[in-house]
């Protein structure tokens, strides 16, 4: 599982959660070059199927299961919108406006893809059971604990989007009680049980970078806490984390020096990575990069920009605003960023070629690493033009993402020409970095009451992003950055929440967080109200009108086809679809 020879083993067969068939005996002949279950049985088929299960990771062939979250969590969260004729891609349309039926093809590949995941794991469990008399103890717990950590995964990702589902082991299979798990049983313990294990069987370092460690276990286990609100449990891992945690190479974690050096593939397992996603390009198959990226790189660059396609992630007005910031450097925490007077300037509705006077307000620098601009640095490409690279400007806006999108130096390395799109990249994507850690901890801090270490984890992410002013030419600020730490006490418990999440918003913005944060703070109805009051005005045709339904948006529907497999009463559908 080496970065640029992450095999991936086709070794088992479950597109689907639940599936039928029927053969007589005669036909039971495994196909040619299949590998049988006492090659399997052996450490070497173990470990091959325990890669396969650690390659669905990022969805593979069905892009909504990847960890990125991209529709999920920053299209449903208001950091971004879908940006493109209403046709293009259309069915994650009624999800950014918040009307997702159970028909919806995309919420079934997220489930698919994600139940594929837990398939891989749950059969890696099930080979060990049978495993051959020359794999060793040390060898079972590695395998065992690895798989559990997987599967802890994919469930949490089930458990965000669907609530309940199905918890299947390596206990049940295909005509073996499979058809009889119902989705009527509370999954968080089991989700901690597999984390728990991980975490207490994994060594704190790895000879190969890419398998889990006992600290991204317990990072893990921490924020399965988190969202139970179990801030207690939650602080003990976390200190223990943040004091003592090691990368599976062996780096002390912390932060990165500078912000965009975390998404350069040449930096990829660095000191802030605490999971990552192994991405690696040309290899023969883009599955083996992040491909669901190709869809959400600015449109029709040419050679002069990234990806050429499909500017299917654009970056909101309402996040772009947030980075606006006081005469102090501060975030404008009282919401004020919408207002017109300190909205951030842009090119809607403007011409590319037409005249366009640059924002001079006060910005936070991680703006201009997280959101391509008209006029300024687009990575080492050339000034973002505007609208040649956006595909439906008034469907959209002006912006487009840059986060994990790859350099011109990184060509031909850390992205894939193999295919249709040069928009696959070899660029790791972290489901979970140290930033995501100091600001976890600081939230359990505040609400035990210790605002002063909240503060002082805000402020070490926010000293980072001091340190990360964009330069144009090497010495010219590419825009008027003014940013600073909280320099004045935590007194008060609701203005120290209010800061760690507006912090979350700011530093982790365009990877997938901010819906499942929103819901699991409760403010999700307040929050994406305030989004669409702007930004369904100024891009009235895909989001005006919307609404969010409180105790219904807050989850997907369950696939209709998978409720039809088994029967309502085995799999009970969410309140409201």
């Amino acid at each position: 599982m080496k970065k640029y020879k992450f095999q991936i083993a086709t070794l088992l067969t479950s597109g689907m959660m639940l599936f039928a068939t029927s053969c007589d005996d005669f036909l039971d002949v495994p196909p040619t070059g299949q590998l049988s279950g006492l090659q399997l049985n052996t450490f070497d088929g173990l470990d091959l199927s325990l890669i396969a299960a650690y390659s669905q990771v990022n969805g593979r062939e069905r892009r909504m299961a990847s960890p990125s979250n991209w529709v999920w969590g920053s299209i449903r969260g208001g950091d971004a919108n879908k940006g493109t004729d209403p046709g293009d891609f259309g069915s994650i349309n009624p999800i950014q406006r918040y009307e997702a039926n159970s028909t919806i093809d995309v919420i079934e590949e997220n489930w698919v893809g994600l139940y594929e995941g837990v398939a891989r794991t749950n059969n890696v469990l099930r080979l060990l059971v049978a495993r051959s008399e020359d794999v060793t103890d040390d060898q079972v717990k590695s395998i065992s604990a690895q798989a559990r950590f997987l599967r802890g995964h994919y469930y949490f990702q089930l458990k965000r989007n669907f609530n309940n589902v199905p918890f299947v082991t390596e206990n049940e299979d295909y005509k073996a009680g499979l058809e009889e798990v119902s989705n009527n049983v509370e999954i968080w313990p089991l989700i901690e049980a597999d984390f728990k294990f991980a975490a207490e069987n994994l060594p704190a370092t790895q000879g190969q970078v890419g398998r889990v460690n006992s600290w991204a276990a317990k990072a893990y286990l921490a924020k399965t806490y988190l969202y139970q609100k179990k801030n207690t449990e939650a602080k003990a891992l976390f200190d223990d984390i943040i004091a003592n945690g090691v990368t599976s190479n062996g780096l002390k974690y912390g932060l990165v020096p500078y912000y965009d050096d975390m998404f350069r593939g040449a930096n990829d397992n660095h000191q802030e990575s605490v999971w990552a996603y192994q991405a690696a390009a040309n290899t023969g198959s883009v599955n083996n990069a992040n491909p669901e990226f190709d869809l959400n790189f600015p449109y029709e660059t040419g050679s002069s920009g990234p990806g050429n396609c499909c500017g299917f992630f654009q970056p909101s007005f309402t996040f772009v605003n947030s980075f606006r910031t006081n005469a102090n450097g501060l975030p404008l925490l009282d919401g004020s960023f919408n207002d017109p007077a300190n909205r951030v300037k842009n090119d809607q509705g403007v011409p590319a070629t037409g005249a366009f006077t640059p924002d001079t307000g006060n910005l936070d620098p991680r703006l201009d690493h997280t959101v391509g601009r008209r006029g300024l640095p687009y990575l080492d490409w050339q000034d973002h033009p505007g609208a040649p690279w956006i595909r439906n400007q008034p469907n959209g806006g002006p912006y487009a993402p840059k986060k994990f999108i790859y350099t011109r130096a990184e060509q031909g390395t850390f992205q894939d020409n193999s295919t249709w799109t040069p928009g696959y990249t070899g660029i790791n994507f972290m489901i979970i970095r140290f930033a995501d850690v100091l600001l976890m901890a600081a939230e359990v801090e505040v609400e035990l009451g210790n605002l002063e270490k909240a503060r002082e984890y805000t402020n070490m992410v926010r000293t980072r992003a001091v340190n990360s002013k964009l330069m144009r030419n090497g010495s010219t600020m590419a825009a008027n950055y003014v940013i600073s730490t909280y320099t004045s006490p935590w007194t008060d418990a609701n203005v120290a929440r209010n800061a760690v999440r507006f912090e979350r918003k700011l530093e982790l913005g365009m990877e997938g967080h901010r819906f499942y944060d929103l819901v699991r703070w409760g403010i999700a109805k307040q929050e994406l109200d305030a989004y669409i009051a702007l930004d369904g005005q100024l891009l009235a045709a895909p989001l005006g009108g919307s609404s969010f339904t409180p105790n219904k948006d807050e989850l997907l529907p369950l696939p209709q086809n998978q409720i039809d497999l088994v029967g309502p009463t085995i799999l009970i559908q969410n309140p409201g679809f």
